[in-house]
C-alpha cells in the first residue's frame, strides 16, 4: 500500500526542489531523513517536513503494516506552482517583471 503526502504552494522555485528530490528518490525512508538534516539546501527542510507527514501518515493508517527500515521513498514529484508577478524598477522609468515562483510537492513512500 502506498501512502502519500502533499505540499501545495511551496514558495520555493521546482528547479531547485528537483535538485534535492534526485538525492532521495528511490532511498529507504530512515536514511532519506539522515541524509535530507545534512543538506545545506534550503529544499531539503521543505522535503524533509513533507516526508515526516507522509511517515506520520503512514503510522495513522491501520492496514499499513509494514515495518518503517523496509519502507522507501517510490516517487517525489515536483511540479510547478503559480508563480507571483512582481515587478523591479530600471532605468529610464522602465520596470521588469520578476516571477517569484512556486511549487507543488508530492512524495509517495510503500
Amino acid at each position: 500500500m502506498d501512502i502519500t503526502s502533499r505540499s501545495n504552494n511551496v514558495k520555493h522555485s521546482p528547479k531547485k526542489l528537483r535538485k534535492v528530490a534526485n538525492c532521495v528518490r528511490g532511498l529507504n525512508v530512515n536514511k532519506a531523513l539522515s541524509s535530507l538534516r545534512h543538506m545545506d539546501e534550503k529544499g531539503a527542510q521543505i522535503i524533509e517536513k513533507t516526508l515526516s507527514s507522509a511517515i506520520a501518515n503512514a503510522g495513522n493508517t491501520e492496514n499499513f503494516d509494514k515495518d518503517m527500515n523496509e519502507v522507501k521513498v517510490k516517487t517525489i514529484t515536483v511540479d510547478e506552482g503559480p508563480a507571483q508577478k512582481r515587478f523591479r524598477a530600471r532605468a529610464q522609468g522602465r520596470a521588469n517583471r520578476i516571477k517569484k515562483r512556486t511549487s507543488h510537492l508530492k512524495i509517495v513512500i510503500g
